[in-house]
């Protein structure tokens, strides 16, 4: 049975990209890497409300927008939408909301994006098991 109090519920990671990630040219990081972070979420999401980690099913409406590149801060929120009895549907969406900003001078400058931008979103459902009477 849903409790209705818990759709709405977000979960929030903040991570930065490791210039090993960095899989193509302008260091241009794979799409695979936000579906890991969305599995990262969506773990949390499932402990804070199942004390589960609970299972990936699926994946629906993937969205690639802009590139995600090594050197990036970025912000990772999975919003939950539905809840059925063992499935659980979440919003994602992966933020840029940082960006290496180097040069030959200042090797190591970074930005503050204002605004982020979206990179990636995606809805996807996960299954938790059972809950104990």
């Amino acid at each position: 049975m849903s409790d209705d109090t818990r759709v709405g519920t977000v979960v929030t990671h903040r991570r930065y990209v490791p210039y090993s990630h960095a899989h193509y040219a302008g260091n241009l990081v794979d799409g695979a890497y936000s579906l890991g972070l969305f599995g990262d979420v969506a773990t949390e999401m499932c402990i804070v409300l199942d004390g589960d980690e609970g299972l990936f099913a699926s994946y629906s409406d993937v969205q690639f927008t802009a590139p995600v590149r090594a050197g990036d801060l970025l912000e990772i929120t999975a919003t939950l939408v539905r809840e059925g009895t063992r499935s659980r549907e979440m919003d994602f969406a992966v933020h840029v909301v940082g960006r290496g900003a180097a040069t030959p001078d200042a090797p190591g400058a970074a930005e503050v994006l204002d605004p982020p931008l979206v990179a990636t979103t995606a809805t996807g459902t996960v299954v938790v098991p059972p809950a104990a009477h």
